[in-house]
């Protein structure tokens, strides 16, 4: 059980990080397109990596509640660094954490935590991104190791990674029951990357394709039991997701802090505009969702914690979360007016990123069709 007190003092520390180091430069580096290395390092100090792995593996030793409070602080500040932290923290490592052998967490698992190495996670394919079992990339014994082959597409850190944990069939036949995970260093012959995607938000959370031809990795490279890489995916889903709520929290928060100061300070026909009625009732119902968000985001992280099963309030989560980041940040826009499309303003990066949110974790349209689906249906 972690002290509420330790859950303030990691807010005030990740927040006051984000006031300090990291709103003051977002804009400047969401124009220059460009991984934050500095940033990347800085958090790595501070532990950030570190935040939901046990100290005696070399972690932090924070749980669910600690790992989305540092997210959604970081959000609040800058998405793109937002996402980097998650992915080098979660998605990237967790595989490697629970299932590489000792050799592989001393070459890849501990330089990530102190940001030596960079991590990616490929899942999406071309013709494969919600639809899982449509995925193509096959990973083919041969000899003491597999031989692999695929396109991942949409792979947040793929430009600048050093390793990747790539979901691939071992047996086309059996489907995602002969799906596994595994992992291949960059600098293996036959993985190649594209150039960069030139995006609408999280501009600095550098994206690409990963290209695998005949590119070999040992057997150890495996991440798990044969065929339990779908399994494994599941046990982390319900993270992802309220990881992902957390992230459109911060958001949410951004944008609501700015438009409340907003119209304390912009005069129009004699007084603040948030005198005015319709602006009051566009302040009040950002809040309103906002608050809801905490308390639903907040009771999933409760039910991780406590290891009990909450796929259904995890999706509910992403799902609630993502569409009130997305309503308070078109609101923001509103509330600006004309400024907000100026890229100078911070409402207009806010509005941009809110798109991100929408797809990562699960699009609003399948975590509707899956809760219904826990529900019964």
């Amino acid at each position: 059980m972690i002290a509420p007190e330790t859950a303030r003092l990691l807010r005030k520390t990740v927040a006051r990080f984000v006031d300090r180091e990291v709103r003051p430069v977002a804009n400047r580096l969401e124009e220059g397109k460009e991984f934050p290395w500095e940033l990347f390092r800085r958090a790595a100090d501070l532990g950030f990596f570190r935040m939901r792995y046990p100290k005696e593996k070399g972690g932090a030793g924070g749980n669910a509640t600690l790992f989305n409070i540092m997210c959604e602080e970081l959000a609040r500040g800058y998405m793109s660094l937002a996402a980097i932290t998650a992915m080098q923290c979660l998605m990237c490592t967790d595989f490697i954490f629970k299932f590489g052998t000792d050799a592989i967490r001393d070459e890849y698992f501990h330089p990530a935590m102190r940001g030596e190495k960079v991590g990616a996670f490929c899942l999406t394919e071309p013709d494969a991104g919600t639809d899982l079992a449509s995925i193509r990339t096959i990973a083919e014994p041969d000899g003491d190791g597999y031989v692999i082959n695929g396109l991942k597409t949409w792979i947040t850190n793929a430009p600048v990674a050093d390793m990747f944990t790539v979901l691939c069939l071992t047996d086309r036949k059996s489907g995602l029951k002969g799906a596994n995970f595994f992992l291949v260093d960059r600098k293996t012959a036959g993985v190649s990357v594209s150039k960069k995607f030139d995006k609408m938000g999280t501009r600095a959370a550098v994206i690409a394709e990963v290209a695998f031809e005949n590119a070999r990795v040992p057997a150890a490279n495996r991440l798990g039991e044969e065929g339990r890489g779908m399994a494994n995916l599941m046990r982390i889903l319900a993270e992802i997701r309220a990881m992902t709520a957390a992230l459109s929290l911060g958001l949410a928060r951004a944008a609501y802090d700015d438009s409340l100061r907003y119209v304390k300070e912009r005069h129009a026909f004699g007084s603040p505009i948030g005198s005015y009625q319709l602006i009051r009732a566009k302040i009040a119902n950002m809040a309103t969702e906002i608050e809801a968000s905490r308390l639903m985001l907040y009771w999933v992280t409760d039910m991780l914690d406590r290891g009990a099963k909450c796929l259904k309030e995890a999706s509910m989560a992403k799902y609630f979360v993502s569409e009130v980041a997305c309503r308070a940040c078109d609101e923001a826009t509103r509330i600006f007016g004309a400024y907000s499309y100026s890229n100078e303003y911070d409402v207009n990066r806010y509005f941009r990123d809110t798109r991100f949110l929408l797809f990562g974790g699960g699009t609003s349209e399948i975590l509707q069709d899956i809760i219904g689906r826990e529900l019964g249906l």
